[in-house]
């Protein structure tokens, strides 16, 4: 069947309404509360602790909503509504939210964020700063008491995380106040920063001073002598309007301030990544140490593992089809503007082709602003990324039909339309189906990164299993997002069979 304008402007509009009703409402239409929390074990906990008590209050349809990125992601989901609270550190909020070069007062925080309806909450009670550690051998090898020593050994690799490199209160201000120069400074994840350390891959990382691997490994952490890192006490950023709306999450966020210091919270990290317990049970444990005893904690669901790997392949999969079949609709008709001007074709590829060079990560960062997270921006970078194999397929395919052909077309007397839809069109279909493909599988790949904007998918597992070095997670999301994109290439070699002409498809390769 061939689809004609409204039919494509029929099937574009019902994806849209089933995209825009599987992300959340916006917040003042929401009677339920969003927790977030940034892709790291310890504010996993700290939010599953206030999603739980937050149902032990009686607060209706509680969702945590975890591996939402760094500060900048999971702070503009707060703004847009996407998220009614979750975990911060003052630090952090001065220097990142801010951008504030000094200390800022608690009180200077809340008035300056009021006026963009967020509120802060006191302290939970724990510090969690920045520092720099090294291993035992590295610090008596090097005589390594204090951040100043660095500056006699740029010799030294340092493996620093990725936020941390690019924080003003990470590792650009720390060099400008301690005057270092160190041309070894490779960026790496926090978790796997430790394996490094351990391995003497590296010599110097940064940490948070609650981490658990710090008396693990019994590394030594240096001596801030000069006074760079400012306080990170531990807060809750939340919605001014969660008071009004819900004003049970409000109490149970007070129920948790000035209760956790950092032995708790170290012991809390420790259940996670060196017991291998899931955040939640860590959440009760933290929950159980805190709260006066005899206080009603009510847990989350647990899902089996195989429940949970269905769930995520099938959202990943909707998330896979969706774009691709829009990215079709668009891409093909493009592909025929293309291939009809040559100014206007290389105007299209290029648009196309520069899309495809913008990094994911900076894509979805810059889409949450417009969108919020979950499914939409998810939908719209595959979508994007998913234009130009199919684009640059179709205008290949026609612009390289033999003339003898299109000659034959104009002179049995075929309109325009009709050379395009019975002739054109047919001819080109195995370079248009094999962009199609590879649209596919490379949409089945790229579409892991959308479970740090909280759309989910088989990038959830793997995501969880890097910041918890755990083989057995990462291969819950790698091994069936693998299988997906063989059967997806499967599905469409049997696609092929119909979309292309007998006379037209490749011979089958050998067995």
């Amino acid at each position: 069947m061939t689809l004609t304008p409204r039919r494509h402007l029929t099937v574009a509009c019902i994806l849209t309404a089933f995209c825009l009703g599987s992300t959340p409402a916006p917040a003042l239409a929401r009677t339920g509360v969003v927790v977030g929390s940034k892709a790291f074990p310890e504010s996993w906990v700290l939010a599953e602790a206030l999603a739980r008590v937050l149902r032990s209050e009686g607060v209706p349809r509680v969702e945590h909503r975890n591996n939402l990125g760094g500060t900048e992601i999971v702070y503009q989901a707060l703004r847009a509504g996407d998220v009614d609270a979750y975990p911060e550190y003052t630090g952090t909020i001065a220097q990142v939210i801010l951008h504030r070069s000094v200390s800022t007062s608690l009180s200077g925080m809340r008035r300056v964020l009021s006026r963009e309806g967020i509120g802060v909450s006191d302290p939970l009670g724990f510090n969690d700063s920045y520092a720099l550690a090294v291993t035992k051998n590295v610090r008596e090898r090097y005589r390594l008491e204090s951040i100043s020593d660095l500056a006699r050994h740029p010799e030294l690799k340092l493996g620093l995380t990725h936020e941390f490199l690019g924080r003003p209160d990470g590792w650009p201000g720390l060099v400008r106040h301690y005057g270092l120069s160190m041309p070894h400074v490779l960026g790496i994840q926090h978790e796997l920063a430790y394996t490094a350390l351990e391995r003497g891959r590296i010599d110097v990382t940064d940490i948070y001073t609650t981490d658990a691997e710090i008396e693990r490994l019994r590394l030594h952490v240096l001596r801030d002598d000069r006074g760079f890192f400012p306080r990170y006490d531990a807060v809750w950023l939340y919605r001014l309007d969660l008071g009004r709306r819900e004003p049970r999450a409000v109490r149970a966020m007070h129920r948790l301030t000035g209760r956790i210091d950092e032995a708790a919270m170290i012991r809390a990290n420790a259940r996670v990544v060196l017991g291998h317990r899931s955040y939640g049970e860590a959440a009760d444990s933290l929950l159980a140490e805190t709260l006066p005893s005899g206080q009603e904690r009510t847990p989350a669901a647990t899902n089996t593992l195989w429940g949970g790997i269905l769930r995520n392949t099938g959202r990943h999969l909707s998330l896979v089809l969706i774009s691709l079949l829009l990215a079709v609709l668009a891409g093909i008709p493009l592909g025929v503007l293309a291939a009809r001007s040559p100014w206007l074709g290389s105007a299209i590829l290029s648009v196309t082709g520069l899309l495809q060079t913008i990094p994911s990560l900076a894509l979805l960062a810059a889409l949450i602003p417009l969108f919020g997270i979950g499914a939409v921006p998810a939908l719209i970078a595959l979508f994007l990324y998913s234009l130009l194999p199919i684009v640059r397929n179709t205008y290949v395919g026609l612009t390289t039909l033999p003339g003898p052909l299109a000659e034959a077309a104009d002179a049995i007397g075929l309109s325009p339309r009709a050379q395009l839809l019975r002739v054109r069109l047919p001819m080109a279909s195995p370079a248009i189906m094999a962009g199609i493909k590879t649209s596919a599988v490379i949409n089945v790949g790229t579409a892991t990164l959308a479970a740090l904007i909280g759309a989910g998918g088989l990038g959830e597992p793997i995501l969880s299993g890097i910041q918890l070095r755990q083989g057995s997670l990462i291969l819950q999301g790698a091994v069936p997002a693998a299988l997906l994109a063989l059967l997806v290439q499967r599905a469409f070699d049997l696609v092929d069979r119909v979309a292309i002409p007998r006379g037209l498809r490749l011979p089958p390769s050998p067995r």
